[in-house]
């Protein structure tokens, strides 16, 4: 005789987590939310920097934080490991997204991203150029870097809360010039912000290297087996004195685009073990332990289905967008405007430089290169894009936030000159976030 599997009808408790769950899943793949999560960390970080608790912030992230294996200790501050260590993960991310672009994305076709590419440029170059021209000389060059990036994450929940009226490609539009900034952004932390390279780290980086790409040649698909190649790469860089999140850039642009070669396709392992489990379980005397190589196959199945690239950045993107990214909003957004002394050598200079730089050079040089670009016709305007999307794409460039802090913090030293430039992104990031808005409810709601 077979048995029917028991169904057991789940209690109210249940059935209200399962709906919970399920708006809270929906609410996380909203574009807009993490851009509004990314806004309400660095506004509680501006509130409690310069509330009278002030000084339990700052103590927070210069808190040690030890790691120990016998004797071999690595003590460093709660702001380094959320800096220098989390944000790993972020350019993990980064390096993935640029990867899938370039296999198969709007980086693919040399033709299709070479307007994204000038307009990106042009608004790298302009920016650096305002910069310079108004900070004058000394320390405070070295900030030239901190204008020169777009936060992805805010540009497109800002433009998301557009909605359907912005046509899908300025979107597109909007994303590839993002993902190159990050590229450019990440070449220039590698070559004008990491210190003298010492020899010796390189050794230990590229045995990282090595590891991941034996473990690639060999067949290894479990994401967890690379934490410890990714851990040594990481240690390398740090030892190098090259800066350690590029790691996670690495990573990424190793991960594979295209699924595990293995004997048999995933889908037919998946329809295979699925068979297996019905007929377990319709046996007239069946053991739930007998289920669990089926099981194990359905979930390697599962696994191999998608590609690592596709995979693990989806993996990743929830604990990147609603935890790597507020907590490091929320460690160096706290600027005390007590603390920012504008009569300090180079402060104004650095605030007005980035303020200006984001606010005026982003939309300037993305619209000024594209249009130049299109009328020497080296690129082509892409369907539905005209100059008011432009406009649209280059104010929201200027949203620089998290990567442009994340500069700031490696180009200067000095504290005034730091929170200066910190304050100078923030500022600029809302009038930049707050024109975007309002010219695309003008411009783009007139269709």
């Amino acid at each position: 005789m077979v048995q029917k599997a028991a169904t057991r009808t789940p209690t109210r408790a249940q059935m209200l987590a399962e709906r919970a769950a399920a708006s809270i899943e929906r609410f996380i793949h909203i574009e807009a939310t993490s851009g509004v999560v990314l806004m309400v960390a660095a506004a509680i970080a501006l509130a409690w920097a310069n509330s009278p608790l002030a000084h339990s912030y700052h103590a927070l992230w210069h808190l040690p934080v030890t790691l120990g294996l016998g004797d071999y200790v690595f003590e460093r501050s709660l702001h380094f490991w959320i800096n220098d260590a989390l944000m790993t993960v972020f350019f993990l991310v980064v390096g993935m997204e640029i990867r899938r672009e370039i296999h198969e994305g709007a980086l693919s076709d040399v033709r299709q991203a070479a307007l994204p590419i000038m307009a990106a440029i042009g608004g790298v170059v302009v920016p650096a150029i305002i910069y310079v021209v108004l900070v004058g000389q000394g320390e405070v060059l070295r900030g030239w870097a901190v204008p020169t990036a777009t936060d992805i994450a805010f540009a497109v929940g800002v433009l998301a809360l557009l909605g359907k009226s912005i046509p899908s490609n300025v979107r597109i539009f909007l994303l590839a010039l993002a993902i190159i900034d990050d590229i450019i952004a990440v070449l220039i932390i590698a070559v004008f912000y990491s210190g003298s390279l010492e020899p010796a780290g390189l050794f230990i980086s590229m045995g990282g290297v090595a590891l991941v790409l034996l473990m690639q040649w060999i067949g290894v698909a479990n994401a967890y087996a690379y934490v410890v190649p990714a851990a040594v790469l990481w240690a390398g860089l740090l030892y190098t004195g090259a800066h350690p999140t590029l790691a996670g850039v690495v990573l990424g642009l190793m991960t594979p685009v295209h699924v595990a070669r293995s004997r048999e396709r995933p889908l037919d392992m998946a329809m295979k073990a699925i068979n297996d489990i019905v007929a377990l379980r319709q046996a007239p005397s069946h053991a739930d332990n007998g289920l669990a190589p089926s099981l194990k196959t359905l979930r390697r199945a599962q696994r191999d289905l998608l590609p690592p690239v596709t995979r693990v950045q989806m993996a990743l993107h929830p604990w990147v967008a609603f935890g790597v990214m507020p907590l490091f909003a929320l460690a160096n957004a706290g600027v005390s405007l007590d603390g920012v002394d504008l009569d300090a050598p180079g402060a104004v200079s650095v605030l007005l430089g980035v303020l200006l730089a984001l606010v005026v050079g982003k939309p300037v040089g993305v619209l000024a290169v594209s249009w130049l670009a299109v009328k020497l016709r080296l690129c082509r305007m892409p369907a539905g894009i005209d100059m008011a999307g432009l406009a649209l794409i280059g104010l929201l460039a200027g949203i620089g936030f998290t990567m442009s802090i994340f500069i700031a913090t490696l180009a200067f030293a000095d504290d005034n000159l730091l929170n200066a430039a910190k304050l100078g992104v923030l500022v600029a990031s809302v009038i930049a976030a707050t024109a975007g808005l309002a010219w695309g409810r003008i411009a783009m709601g007139r269709r």
